[in-house]
């Protein structure tokens, strides 16, 4: 009985890199047209999706997984600001110090450790006169 190889069960990627230009992967939708002879691309609209909404929603026995009356959830990660000269909280993005702050606090004993590394270089290193 033939076995194939390990190397040849793997499952090797598939990019632009390891083949032709012009290649497109996609991402398993499936084609909605073809490629014509001159290189541009025509639609099929017997292959394009179309989703049908259910009329009257009101009455429609299925909910959703979410409540439509619950109040959005607030962010935690805000900036104080001016406005008019008054102060006003303002919602901002997540960013690089609250990333090292949540590390920092998921990981204390290694920080523990790097402070007390660094300590002990400065204890050690003697000045130059």
């Amino acid at each position: 009985m033939f076995k194939p190889s390990q190397p040849m069960m793997a499952r090797l990627r598939l990019t632009t890199k390891q083949v032709n230009g012009g290649y497109y992967k996609g991402n398993r939708t499936g084609s909605m047209g073809y490629f014509a002879k001159n290189g541009s691309y025509v639609i099929d609209w017997k292959k394009v999706r179309t989703y049908v909404v259910p009329d009257h929603l009101d009455a429609f026995k299925l909910t959703p997984f979410v409540t439509k009356r619950m109040a959005p959830t607030k962010t935690k990660y805000t900036q104080e600001t001016m406005n008019q000269g008054k102060p006003a909280t303002v919602e901002r993005g997540f960013e690089g110090k609250d990333y090292l702050d949540m590390w920092a606090s998921d990981n204390g004993q290694e920080v523990l450790e790097q402070e007390r590394h660094e300590q002990q270089l400065e204890s050690t290193a003697t000045p130059r006169q």
